[in-house]
């Protein structure tokens, strides 16, 4: 727990100093063309014990109060299938933001579409098969509740069974943290079915979450017929693909492509999000096979902006996290000072 303070405290810190040198109108090149901002829970904020995955939500004001911020920036906001056009004009240096939130949160509906409706904002809300349909688990939320409702926990973490005392929120922070290493470092399947073997055992329904959390295909239907929505394909396990065998890994997104397509309309589909997006998950096999899927683009959780001449198939993301609910950090990821910082 103090760890995780120490680290949030320096990031924030470095947020305050991008903060300051924006103002300042310094290292305006940073900014780049646009950024892309990763979100997934849009909530009011509710206590919820040892929030373990508390970086994953952000509350419906803060949301707002960014638009805002954003829009006295001079930002202009986009759908995502807009960027390789936007890219492609050398001459158009009017910076752009896109809103992206992956794997199809209730909450994005009923928190969210008003707020993007109120400023006529558009975004995309990436669909994951497995979880709109009901065949798979989001294993993060099923690990938050576990560590949360039992007072210890056994789980191998590829060493074997190890155990955690869960009375304290540093011990819960430390079980997640264990476990969420092994489930995404190992066989992420075998790692996920434990999880759910275990969770069921202490009363806790793995897919009666995802229900309970994700839009069902009726849902997502409905909003895919707003105008200002865009739905993108997330791949069907939310698995991360670098890992899987790569004729695997490009039928996932070639079916989670066609899934949302055939199920929302041709001008949905068209865009693709990693699961999870860092280095881990994303290689350049997968690059090419989000290719050879034909996507427009692509998105990972690289950080950093826009600019021409990169990949359209690995373009970097900005999560808007819950930690750091101020507009002005909003400000200063968009302007890629944070990212200039630390990559010098």
């Amino acid at each position: 727990m103090l760890k995780s303070a120490i680290k949030r405290g320096i990031i924030a810190s470095g947020l305050e100093v991008a903060h300051v040198l924006q103002t300042a109108g310094l290292l305006r090149g940073a900014r780049g063309r646009g950024v892309i901002f990763t979100l997934h829970h849009v909530r009011p904020y509710a206590h919820r014990g040892t929030n373990t995955i508390r970086h994953l939500e952000i509350t419906p004001e803060f949301l707002d109060a960014a638009i805002r911020r954003l829009k006295a920036d001079g930002y202009r906001f986009v759908r995502l299938d807009e960027v390789p056009d936007l890219l492609g004009r050398p001459d158009d240096d009017r910076p752009f933001a896109v809103f992206t939130l992956d794997d199809g949160f209730i909450d994005n509906a009923v928190h969210a579409m008003p707020v993007f409706a109120r400023h006529q904002v558009p975004f995309t809300i990436f669909v994951c098969e497995g979880f709109s349909e009901r065949t798979h688990t989001l294993w993060w939320e099923t690990l938050d509740l576990v560590v949360n409702r039992l007072d210890n926990v056994t789980f191998d973490c590829g060493a074997g069974p190890r155990q955690f005392a869960l009375t304290t929120p540093s011990q819960r922070v430390t079980a997640a943290l264990a476990i969420g290493a092994a489930i995404t470092s190992g066989r992420e399947a075998d790692g996920v079915a434990r999880l759910d073997h275990l969770a069921r055992e202490n009363g806790i329904d793995p897919l009666a979450l995802t229900a309970e959390l994700v839009m069902d295909r009726k849902a997502l239907a409905e909003l895919a017929r707003q105008p200002l929505v865009t739905l993108g394909a997330h791949t069907v396990s939310h698995r991360s693909l670098a890992r899987m065998a790569p004729e695997e890994a490009e039928a996932e997104m070639r079916h989670s492509r066609a899934y949302v397509s055939s199920a929302f309309g041709d001008r949905h589909g068209m865009v693709f999000a990693y699961p999870y997006g860092d280095e881990r998950s994303v290689s350049d096999a997968t690059i090419a096979a989000a290719d050879r899927s034909g996507f427009a683009a692509a998105v990972t959780t690289r950080p950093g902006t826009m600019a021409p001449g990169q990949s359209l198939k690995a373009l970097p993301r900005v999560s808007l996290n819950g930690f750091f609910q101020a507009p002005r950090y909003a400000a200063a990821l968009a302007s890629g000072i944070p990212f200039k910082l630390i990559g010098g």
